[in-house]
């Protein structure tokens, strides 16, 4: 069957083909368009997901090191406590060193001997020292000269020819 067409008629659907023959391209190129955006999302997702899964490791060693850092902490509170014991008590043994030092001074710095003062032969005082001694004589009309030191263990002169005499003795318990 042949038909007949008339021009407008055709001209309108060549109008209608070259139209939709447009459309259809640009949907092509839209589809094309998506397609690339399409693939551009995937490629993002992927990166996105290797982030994720690199943060979530990440995170995941951090957590971890977290841990150990508490129970370091955990185990330096521990340590703590001994340690400041340990240095109250160094401090206490400090003290008492200090302390001992001081005593075992005290008792170094003692005499080891005592003057004694004798008047005409008879005990008058003892004393720490032999100034002390030949003050405490003057202070009893003694004269201020003329005082002599005895060499030990030779003879001592008698009672009565020496007026004041200082002799040195020590004393009990000393060695």
């Amino acid at each position: 069957m042949i038909r007949i067409v008339r021009t407008r008629t055709l001209r309108e659907a060549d109008a209608q083909a070259a139209e939709l023959q447009d459309r259809a391209a640009a949907q092509l190129t839209r589809a094309d368009e998506l397609e690339t955006a399409l693939a551009e999302s995937d490629q993002a997702a992927i990166y996105t997901g290797e982030s994720l899964l690199q943060a979530q490791e990440t995170i995941k060693r951090l957590q971890e090191d977290l841990a150990t850092a508490r129970d370091d902490l955990a185990r330096a509170r521990g340590e703590l406590g001994p340690l400041r014991a340990q240095h109250l008590l160094d401090i206490e043994d400090r003290v008492v060193l200090r302390t001992l030092l001081r005593t075992a001074r005290r008792q170094r710095d003692r005499a080891d001997r005592v003057h004694v003062l004798f008047r005409n032969g008879q005990l008058h005082s003892l004393h720490a020292t032999s100034d002390a001694a030949e003050i405490a004589a003057e202070a009893e009309g003694a004269p201020r000269s003329g005082w002599t030191a005895h060499a030990p263990g030779a003879a001592l002169p008698s009672a009565a020819e020496v007026t004041w005499r200082i002799q040195q003795l020590p004393l009990g318990g000393v060695r």
